[in-house]
């Protein structure tokens, strides 16, 4: 059972115009401290009512802060940034508090989130246009960026603070004004952290929170003056915001979620090989697009590997997050995510793979030190697992590791192609040649080598394929630059005669 004790309890306002406001939303969600079960938050689950004032205040603000100099925009973006800095322990403990990640976990996070920040900063040098004089006689090109209007961001529960900073640090650099909506079971952060963008000095209206879960996603993809929607994700909700939005006429970037191959060489470093592994899978819990959550080893390597791996995720420490201990793992959000991630163990187990290591009996565990209130799963692994089962093909997103044994790299080739997924892959070996051929043909946009996590950083995009990603610009870089922009093209022709150009009063001075 959940406990039904409840401490400090917030009950979620929306921030429109600069202004802290009550919802009209007659329905309320919980918002829990997973590692304790415990409630914090009410999320009110809101629609059009709701997102129309806050659209309203965002196309106001828009009027002027589509003036303003990008110079000036990114002067409050190093504001932003400087403040973000000063309160980062504030932000990570709030990360842990709502969501249930390590602090360490937390505090990671909110640092890929600063490098955004810290990104949009150099913006000036990206919007700069192109130019090209006499493309014809006597006439001059140009292309200038513009930003395209009101743009909205749903965000996800795993990166309660990264993901949203993907977004709208971009969108407002650019010059648009933005509308959030967090995930309703961790809105505090993206509260916490909106004050101190207002206090950098953004206008009133120009960054806004609404709060709500489908009927406010509708609401959204419907809403007529929203220009562009950035989503993470699961592929469900991706794909249908994607084909909704751009219905509806609207620029759409959709990160769905994935199934992430690591692949294990003979000659890779085994020891390396596995604690990367390790924290690549049952880091965050499982919970993250970019976890890898599916092992191929290739070979010999299969046993080495399985016993080092097995040693390490059977000694790590699972528990509460937000004491004073420092558990290796903390809990998943829910306790309906964690019933459903318990129920693909079973579901691994009746379709016939081995489970090497069974992470649901960790209040059992030696060294454990979770909270039976808190929702908890230790590090669970399947071994000889098929390409066929629900467990290697579909995503868990907890800490579940199956591992598909193969012959060889084509072997592990072919299981990439056969996957609905393609966020990301890794390989592990010391053979150039094997890396090479891994990069050219593995199906994934974002590729490993020897790295456990292949995610970007804020200067490259994140580049998921297939059904990890739905548009034509992905989030982060420069093309996330070119999605929260417009180029307007100007050719210009002066008149002139050969013979009289230099009679004119002004070519004489006067």
């Amino acid at each position: 059972m959940v406990s039904t004790q409840t401490e400090k309890v917030t009950v979620c306002k929306l921030l429109v115009d600069g202004k802290w406001i009550e919802s009209s939303a007659t329905q309320f969600v919980d918002v829990y401290n997973p590692s304790r079960g415990i409630v914090i938050a009410r999320t009110p689950l809101g629609g059009m009512t709701d997102l129309d004032k806050a659209v309203q205040a965002a196309q106001r603000a828009f009027i002027d802060w589509k003036e303003t100099p990008v110079v000036e925009r990114a002067r409050v973006m190093f504001k932003f940034k400087q403040l973000l800095e000063e309160n980062y322990e504030e932000i990570a403990r709030l990360v842990t508090r709502e969501h249930g990640k390590t602090l360490a976990e937390a505090k990671a996070s909110v640092q890929r989130g600063i490098e955004v920040v810290e990104f949009a900063c150099g913006i000036p040098s990206l919007m700069m246009g192109e130019s090209m004089e006499n493309i014809a006689r006597n006439v001059d090109c140009e292309t200038i960026r513009h930003p395209i209007g009101v743009c909205a961001g749903i965000a996800p529960f795993n990166f309660p603070a990264m993901v949203p900073l993907w977004m709208y640090p971009i969108a407002l650099t650019c010059g648009n004004t933005f509308v959030l909506k967090p995930s309703e079971k961790v809105p505090l952060t993206s509260m916490l952290i909106a004050q101190y963008l207002m206090q950098a000095g953004l206008p009133d209206g120009c960054f806004n929170i609404v709060h709500g879960g489908k009927d406010c996603v509708d609401a959204i993809i419907a809403h007529p003056d929203i220009k562009a929607i950035s989503f993470v994700g699961s592929t469900n909700v991706a794909r249908y915001i994607y084909t909704q939005g751009t219905a509806n006429g609207k620029r759409v970037q959709a990160a769905g979620g994935a199934k992430n191959h690591i692949i294990i060489m003979p000659d890779a470093d085994m020891e390396q090989s596995a604690q990367a592994l390790q924290a690549s899978a049952f880091g965050c819990a499982g919970e993250r697009c970019m976890a890898g959550s599916l092992a191929i080893p290739v070979g010999k390597a299969a046993d080495d590997m399985m016993s080092r791996l097995i040693d390490r995720a059977s000694q790590m420490k699972v528990g509460v997050t937000d004491g004073d201990t420092s558990p290796d793992m903390g809990p998943v959000i829910s306790r309906e995510h964690l019933d459903k991630i318990n129920g693909l163990i079973d579901k691994g187990q009746a379709e016939g793979a081995k489970l090497a290591l069974d992470g649901r009996e960790i209040h059992a565990k030696a060294g454990s030190t979770s909270d039976k209130q808190g929702f908890f799963v230790g590090p669970t692994i399947f071994d000889h697992a098929k390409a066929d089962m629900t467990i290697v093909k579909e995503e868990i997103f907890g800490p579940v590791l199956s591992v598909v044994r193969v012959a060889d790299l084509e072997g592990a080739l072919a299981l990439g192609r056969n996957c609905q997924y393609g966020n990301g892959a890794v390989i592990y070996t010391n053979s150039g040649r094997a890396a090479r051929e891994f990069k050219r043909h593995f199906n994934a946009g974002m590729i490993g080598v020897n790295v456990g996590v292949p995610a970007p950083m804020a200067w490259f995009p994140f580049t998921g394929w297939n059904n990890s990603f739905f548009g034509d610009l992905h989030i982060q870089g420069k093309e996330g630059i070119q999605f929260y922009t417009q180029q307007k093209m100007t050719m210009t022709r002066w008149f002139e005669t050969s013979d009289t150009r230099f009679q004119d009063p002004i070519w004489k001075g006067k």
